[in-house]
């Protein structure tokens, strides 16, 4: 007997018929990148992948944080002889110690002698021959033991949640709009989970914003390569953008036109990486600037398709999944990012596109959106 890994993949990638191929071969390789420095091997059983290990408990994280995941069980493999895979299922039993108990089994291997029913049935009645204050509860049971007859046969310790979703780095990419606060991190790693490739733009204020605020942003880029592999993050100086705007346009459409100009430095900046789209953290209605108007005055500048797998989302499910993914402690510590800097007392909630494009053409826009490309700072992460 030895105790194994069964990764279990999304049942997304069974659905992709023709190119399930090109989505399992990705997931293994990001599963080969996260696990390389543990020794490990992996195993494949009549389309089961297994992976073995000295210490599994320490390939067991990592793995389960590969999108594209769906479960991580522990198993233990034995050969597919009915009397070892008794006395295995009796030992998970004992050591569990559950007051009912459930089997299911999963005859793959159709070699076997006995189908499914009859081996649940047969494993049923030994371990309750061989065992006291046990029953059986096939409808809610405390523990359900799980077979599986394969090559070889695997009965199931512990089952654990992984992350879901789609193997990185099949859907293309997309620039996220990284600001130090709770949603853009929690945009980047849904995006990621969609198997969409992150890179990270973030404005910064100097001297308005603090070298503070931007080691914050790339500690949260940082967290998010640990689901990614690694995240190219560029820091782009936004000062003179904002002054340009104080300076030469009305106080409260400050906030929409400098969301304008993120969106265009954004575009520029994806443009100049081959990358497809961009990404925010907005959620309709929930700051000034988020109002359906004000969407609609930041599309204007936009050259490729704008994700916000945030826009329909509570303020309290966004935190919920920053606590979850480990970006929610960083987020909050206490350093002002250009989005709460220079804010308007009554800044404008359903601005006018006409209006806001002829507030800014006071404005050179392609210089300024120019000289922030050019002096930004690279970071990969």
């Amino acid at each position: 007997m030895r105790r194994l890994i069964l990764v279990k993949y999304a049942p997304e990638i069974f659905l992709k018929g023709l190119n399930r191929g090109k989505f399992e071969k990705k997931l293994k390789k990001n599963i080969e990148r996260v696990i390389k420095d543990i020794p490990h091997e992996l195993i494949i059983d009549q389309g089961r992948w297994f992976i073995s290990g000295e210490n599994l408990e320490d390939l067991i994280e990592p793995i389960r944080n590969v999108f594209g995941i769906a479960e991580v069980c522990i198993v233990r493999e034995v050969e597919s002889d009915l009397e070892e895979i008794k006395k295995e299922a009796l030992e998970v039993i004992k050591e569990v110690s559950p007051k009912t108990f459930k089997v299911e089994t999963n005859r793959a291997n159709k070699t076997f002698p006995m189908n499914s029913m009859e081996i649940s049935r047969t494993l049923g009645g030994y371990i309750l021959s061989n065992t006291e204050n046990l029953s059986v509860d096939v409808k809610s049971p405390e523990f359900m033991l799980r077979v599986e007859i394969r090559g070889k046969a695997y009965i199931y310790e512990d089952k654990i949640k992984a992350v879901g979703g789609l193997p990185y780095g099949m859907n293309g990419g997309t620039m996220l709009m990284l600001s130090g606060g709770i949603d853009s991190p929690v945009a980047g790693y849904l995006m990621a989970k969609r198997g969409v490739e992150l890179s990270a733009v973030y404005y910064h204020s100097h001297p308005y914003t603090s070298e503070r605020a931007k080691e914050k942003v790339k500690d949260l880029a940082k967290i998010l390569s640990g689901y990614t592999g690694k995240v190219n993050l560029y820091v782009v100086p936004f000062t003179n953008i904002q002054m340009s705007i104080i300076e030469n346009c009305r106080e409260d459409e400050l906030t929409i036109i400098m969301r304008r100009f993120m969106m265009r430095v954004a575009c520029a900046l994806a443009k100049n990486k081959g990358i497809q789209s961009v990404t925010t953290g907005e959620s309709i209605g929930q700051v000034a600037s988020q109002t359906m108007e004000g969407l609609v005055c930041s599309d204007n500048c936009s050259d490729r398709p704008v994700f916000r797998p945030l826009v329909t989302m509570d303020k309290v499910d966004i935190m919920d999944i920053a606590r979850d993914i480990g970006t929610y402690e960083t987020s909050i510590l206490p350093y002002e990012d250009c989005c709460t800097i220079f804010v308007p007392k009554h800044p404008k909630t359903k601005p006018r596109l006409e209006e806001m494009v002829k507030s800014e053409s006071v404005l050179n826009i392609d210089e300024l959106v120019k000289e922030a490309i050019d002096n930004m700072e690279t970071y990969e992460l």
